[in-house]
């Protein structure tokens, strides 16, 4: 067999962050304790899926597992545009600053999901007109300033809003202000804030019977350990509630009403450009959506995630099996992806190109993807019912598709060892009886090869 040629990754021009050292696997117990962190995750509709802000940090910068539901790669969508914030930042905002069009937008998807809710026209225009209106200010002259263009600002900090009142009460009660009528103009169609509040004070025994400590690897009413204290900020939190850049928004709107007076020519109306505060009707707010592959890497390699169902916790075996039933050739694929992640690859998903996986050095940021996998389950004389049936017309379109975007077509064999059954792919020790062999794939070129046959 010849001996196949790997060729160095090509490198970005232009890279924006700074590399960091991927997850650590800790080799004690009294590290365990100390430095690791079990971030939390969930399936929503079949698709794996992280909220907490410090978990997708965490999970994105220490081995660039999973993606943005609204980013091309890295979580980093901010409801601010950024041209409008360089074009404000004399005038040292402190909010988001987005235009009028972008704010309308937002109006219109708050105005469907009303009506989907039931609520009549006229009740949506309400309810949307209370809710849009500009925030009264608490001292005009103070908080009115003028930027180098002579752009007239409006600069408001929510605690600055006509009426609101200093509250003496306790964290929770400052942090949920959608239920307050002094801040949200929806509490007077109803609110079960207060409710909700009396609900999550204290933990009844069915709920403590369910949760689950990470330290033991069992449940609390077994293990004997606290529960940690249930309060609502930290709920919010993990939802993204709190969020002060989504809750108030500095909308640019074009001043009808100023003048401008010019010496050469009539006076003529102009529109002037002025920021108004207003609340947000409809808020967005990025996940970090893991592949069913780097979730299950994650639980059962590396053991800093769990992946919860209807608010339960799943076990290793069962996450295989929900895993299995969702995607068909998740055994296969994940075998492949742990194989690579092993051998210091990032994998990621190669649908866009016609693969299984595309192996990136260190991360996407960094590198361009270097091999286009195809994954492969044979027996140990690499026989077996292809997962891809491939033509020789369809090999050589995909192998043209991958040279032309500067890649490698790599097959992946996973090899079965003899006597080896289905029963046995239904748990993921699989893994450790499987050998796998790597075969790149180039295509001959005939007049290269006889100028080396010339030179010969």
């Amino acid at each position: 067999m010849a001996q196949a040629t790997f060729h160095a990754p090509r490198r970005k021009r232009k890279v924006y962050e700074s590399y960091e050292s991927p997850f650590p696997i800790p080799l004690s117990h009294d590290l365990y304790m100390k430095d690791f962190k079990i971030c939390q995750a969930e399936i929503i509709n079949n698709f794996v899926i992280v909220r907490s802000t410090e978990d997708i940090e965490l999970l994105y910068g220490k081995g660039y597992f999973g993606k943005g539901i609204l980013s091309r790669s890295r979580p980093g969508y901010y409801i601010a545009e950024q041209h409008l914030t360089e074009k404000w930042r004399a005038s040292k905002l402190n909010l988001p600053v987005i235009s009028s069009t972008k704010y309308q937008r937002h109006v219109e998807w708050a105005k469907g999901l009303l009506e989907e809710q039931g609520f009549d026209h006229c009740s949506v225009d309400k309810i949307l007109e209370d809710y849009t209106r500009p925030i009264n200010l608490s001292s005009e002259e103070d908080n009115v300033h003028e930027n180098p263009s002579n752009e007239s600002i409006t600069d408001v900090k929510p605690d600055e809003i006509k009426g609101a009142e200093s509250f003496d009460t306790n964290e929770t009660d400052q942090m949920i202000l959608e239920g307050n009528p002094e801040y949200d103009p929806l509490a007077k169609y109803g609110s079960d804030t207060q409710d909700m509040k009396e609900m999550c004070e204290e933990l009844d025994k069915e709920t403590l019977e369910k949760m689950h400590c990470h330290k033991h690897d069992d449940f609390i009413v077994h293990c004997g350990c606290k529960p940690e204290k249930l309060n609502l900020q930290k709920d919010s939190e993990a939802v993204g509630i709190t969020d002060e850049s989504h809750e108030y928004v500095l909308v640019q709107e074009e001043d009808r009403d100023a003048e401008m007076e010019d010496n050469d020519t009539e006076t003529s109306v102009v529109g002037k450009e002025k920021l108004v505060c207003r609340q947000n009707p409809f808020k967005i707010f990025e996940y970090l959506q893991l592949s069913r592959e780097e979730a299950f890497f994650l639980v059962y390699a590396l053991g800093c995630l769990t992946v919860n169902y209807n608010k339960e916790p799943l076990t290793i075996l069962k996450l295989w099996e929900v895993f299995s039933a969702i995607q068909p050739n998740f055994q296969t694929t994940y075998i492949a992806y742990h194989h690579f992640r092993s051998k210091g690859w990032v994998p990621k998903a190669g649908l866009k190109y016609g693969t299984d996986l595309l192996l990136y050095r260190k991360g996407p940021p960094f590198y361009h993807a270097s091999y286009s996998v195809i994954v492969e389950l044979v027996n140990d004389k690499f026989e077996g019912f292809p997962l891809r049936p491939l033509t020789w017309k369809s090999l050589a379109g995909l192998n043209r598709t991958t040279v032309n975007v500067s890649k490698e077509l790599l097959f992946c064999y996973l090899i079965k060892p003899p006597n080896f059954t289905e029963k046995d792919m239904t748990s993921p020790e699989c893994v450790k009886e499987i050998k796998v062999q790597e075969l790149i794939a180039s295509r001959w070129v005939s007049s290269r090869e006889r100028m080396e046959q010339d030179e010969l």
